[in-house]
């Protein structure tokens, strides 16, 4: 009873703990979906916020909101490229290494820019602006870059690829096609032979006291026994399967000839 009682303890702790793990983790991924809604609303306020207050307040603070758009636009759609060009193409893993520290100068960047819209003095906000303008484009400038370069990589490997497939496909159709090329040879061939036998038969028959030839014995009478018909061939039944009712591709599949000629 007791090494009963002790093996019940033990599965009860043991189910016990799964349990815990199981809800620890389910309450994880919940937290981490939570945060991942959380940060992308607060982006699309944020970049809302900005793409109207460029075009409400005139002046230096419009400017600001303009170079925090035009910055956070950029990185955000280089990060999208190389992420997802990443998992097929791992040449782009030291370009992906290079943009995290491109981000690192863009969000030092992006903080500037975002203290200065609530700056107070106007006139040092735009005595700031030309080294944030500056700044800015040669961030953006050299995120664009290694968007662009990702995107003709992947352009021109799918060009060479489809290339590849459009010739290994001709190859493939010109091979289902062997009979149009050695379809005339062997008609020629046959009219040939043809020639000559009939010349060789001339020749037999006028010569004197040659023996008649015999006529060729029937193919169903050496098949059969008793030259009746063959009793496995099926009698017809008045069906044509050509015409059956149904799809193109649900008809019967008939063998084909390796070759016509």
């Amino acid at each position: 009873m007791e090494a009963a009682a002790a093996i019940i303890a033990v599965i009860c702790a043991i189910l016990v703990a799964f349990a815990v793990i199981a809800t620890v983790r389910a309450v994880r991924a919940v937290k981490r979906g939570v945060d991942r809604t959380v940060t992308q609303a607060r982006r699309t306020v944020e970049d809302t916020r900005l793409k109207a207050r460029q075009y409400i307040q005139p002046g230096a603070a419009g400017e600001v909101a303009q170079l925090r758009v035009k910055l956070r636009t950029s990185m955000r759609a280089t990060q999208d490229v190389l992420r997802a060009g990443v998992p097929d193409d791992s040449s782009l893993s030291e370009s992906m290494a290079l943009f995290e520290r491109l981000s690192a100068h863009g969000r030092e960047l992006d903080e500037e820019l975002r203290k200065l819209e609530d700056e107070p003095d106007r006139e040092r906000v735009t005595a700031r602006l030309p080294d944030l303008r500056e700044r800015t484009e040669r961030v953006t400038d050299s995120a664009d870059s290694l968007r662009w370069a990702a995107q003709d990589r992947a352009r021109r490997f799918a060009e060479d690829d489809l290339t590849l497939l459009s010739e290994q496909i001709r190859m493939e159709a010109g091979a289902l096609r062997h009979w149009e090329d050695g379809a005339e040879a062997p008609a020629a061939g046959g009219a040939t032979g043809s020639a000559a036998g009939s010349a060789a038969g001339a020749a037999s028959g006028s010569a004197p006291g040659s023996a008649a030839p015999k006529p060729a014995a029937s193919a169903g009478a050496g098949a059969g026994t008793g030259g009746g018909p063959d009793p496995e061939r099926p009698a017809i039944d008045g069906r044509n399967d050509r015409w059956q009712p149904g799809y193109s591709w649900q008809k019967t599949k008939r063998t084909r000839p390796e070759s016509t000629a």
